[in-house]
């Protein structure tokens, strides 16, 4: 009996989290269509969080590859004062990755709805 306590306990924590986190990306992080990631793009900074060779297989047009797993690291290369626009394959590492940049001070964090995956524009394959 204490196993399945422990067991149900375990798993209110993670549902917990999960939510949390939920909510927490849909506060500081704002869900754009490709038309409208396509009107500002342009003028904000086009981060891809998707692995080097993800971002090789082909990747959006003027986007600069920084890896979700890389981006801690690499976070002076991302200027805190202009928008940031993110993307990836489904657009969950977006998420993740606009909770580090919030966390950092970045304010205006915007990602692709559906990521890659669902991008009919254009597109550069290799570096």
């Amino acid at each position: 009996m204490t196993t399945l306590y422990v067991t149900l306990g375990i798993l209110v924590v993670l549902l917990g989290y999960g939510l949390y986190n939920f909510f927490y990306q849909r506060k500081v992080l704002t869900a754009l269509t490709q038309e409208e990631f396509i009107e500002g793009y342009r003028k904000a900074q086009l981060i891809d969080v998707r692995e080097p060779n993800e971002f090789e297989s082909g990747h959006i047009l003027g986007a600069r590859n920084i890896p979700l797993s890389q981006l801690k690291m690499r976070l002076k290369e991302i200027r805190p004062d202009k928008p940031v626009y993110l993307y990836d394959h489904t657009g969950a590492r977006s998420g993740r990755a606009a909770i580090i940049l919030h966390k950092k001070g970045y304010k205006h964090l915007f990602y692709l709805k559906g990521g890659f995956k669902k991008w009919t524009g254009k597109i550069k394959v290799g570096k």
